[in-house]
């Protein structure tokens, strides 16, 4: 039964026996475009041979071309890229064709993912048990974190910090190099000197001024 356009595909679960090196691709615009087809699925993995497929039933002004990859994880890599993908206008649908496939190609098949599944339980065996590779580096991250906060700890209690923000600032020191902006910092810093001292002799006589006795007379 022919895909619905409009609705997404399902989602199904491939094992080894169904994917394959062999791929065909449908709904491919009749324009004469297998160089172009081939060139898209190159990009994904050394293509062997890419085919019109005349015996293939296929709706009008389509044709169905037959793809041959060399790896099958090169083959499983453009099958979900570019299945439902838009080519010239029309989105292609590319399936798995293990009927192709000769005793050889699935012996290889099947030892590729031998392999595959013996490295993977090599590197599981390798790590504790219960823990993923994230885990593991979280934890590592997180110990770090805590040894960084206890050296920084030990820092602040061991010396005073001494900010060079808070240290005494002499008034005689040029910081600019321009003289005009030296002798503006001069003048205001002579100011804000006499408005201190100013306000400090003021306290002081105010201190100083004793309570004086009320004269008047009371009836």
């Amino acid at each position: 039964m022919p895909r619905d356009r409009d609705e997404p595909a399902a989602v199904r679960v491939y094992t080894v026996c169904d994917e394959s090196r062999y791929l065909i691709v449908r709904n491919v615009p009749s324009l004469g475009c297998g160089d172009d087809l081939a060139s898209l699925f190159g990009t994904y993995g050394p293509v062997e041979e890419c085919t019109p497929m005349d015996a293939e039933d296929s709706e009008p002004y389509t044709d169905v071309f037959f793809v041959k990859f060399s790896q099958v994880n090169n083959a499983r890599f453009a099958k979900r890229k570019l299945d439902e993908s838009v080519f010239l206008g029309n989105r292609l649908q590319v399936t798995y064709a293990p009927q192709f496939e000769s005793p050889q190609d699935t012996k290889e098949k099947l030892e590729v993912r031998r392999k595959e599944v013996l490295g993977r339980i090599k590197s599981s065996a390798g790590r504790p048990e219960g823990s993923s590779p994230a885990q593991g580096s979280s934890s590592g991250n997180h110990h770090q974190m805590n040894s960084n906060k206890r050296e920084y700890m030990k820092t602040i209690h061991a010396s005073p910090i001494e900010d060079p923000r808070f240290s005494h600032v002499s008034s005689d020191k040029d910081y600019f190099p321009s003289e005009s902006m030296n002798a503006t910092v001069k003048l205001v810093r002579g100011k804000l000197d006499k408005i201190q001292s100013g306000g400090d002799n003021s306290s002081t006589s105010a201190a100083s001024r004793k309570p004086g006795v009320d004269k008047r007379r009371r009836i």
